[in-house]
């Protein structure tokens, strides 16, 4: 299955936030035991890096992509870890051509329609819109969607799982990223992906 088909079937991306390596395994255990096998681990930390490569190696069944990803030389080291897909705040033309080169699926965020139409020049299918409530939500998303009738997006920013669903009924949304479900212990996060699962299923 491609990355973009497992994505679009699990619905939601968590986007994790590992501030201590050894809060890297029981962090993406609780992620796969809520029944969630995926995660978006952001390169805002010294340890992301080593936090994807011991992803990648203790739980071989879950997606584990890079978040945060803004230059060439963090898009490079991310795949070098086993990253399978790279999500940036921002469209950065270095990532898209590295991800292009190595084969790894590029969700740079874009919110104008110039943004939109640099993705689309590089090939580019699917887009983060960030950050999705600050830039007018469902309805701005519509109305690109009206304009670029091709474009998918993972809109990320200000979802929670009183909105996830609403936003998951429109058909130009593939998934979204969240990260309502990763605040507290690894069995409190267990319990709130669980619960998330439940819902957009």
């Amino acid at each position: 299955m491609k990355i973009t088909e497992q994505i679009s079937k699990l619905k939601v991306v968590p986007v994790v936030v590992i501030k201590d390596i050894a809060d890297a395994e029981p962090t993406l255990r609780a992620l796969c035991e809520g029944g969630l096998p995926v995660a978006e681990i952001t390169f805002r930390t010294a340890c992301a890096a080593d936090a994807i490569k011991l992803g990648c190696e203790k739980f071989p069944e879950m997606l584990i992509g890079a978040g945060t990803v803004i230059n060439a030389e963090q898009c490079n080291k991310a795949i070098d870890c086993g990253a399978k897909f790279i999500v940036g705040p921002g469209f950065a033309a270095e990532v898209a051509e590295v991800c292009r080169e190595r084969d790894v699926l590029y969700l740079p965020g874009c919110v104008t329609p110039t943004e939109i139409i640099t993705a689309i020049s590089y090939g580019l299918e699917i887009v983060k819109f960030f950050p999705c409530s600050n830039f007018g939500g469902l309805a701005t998303l519509k109305a690109l969607s009206a304009a670029f009738p091709t474009m998918k997006f993972m809109p990320t920013g200000g979802i929670s799982e009183d909105n996830v669903l609403e936003y998951l009924a429109f058909d130009k949304i593939v998934a979204c990223g969240g990260s309502w479900m990763m605040k507290g212990t690894p069995d409190e996060i267990k319990a709130k992906t669980a619960s998330a699962v439940a819902k957009v299923q």
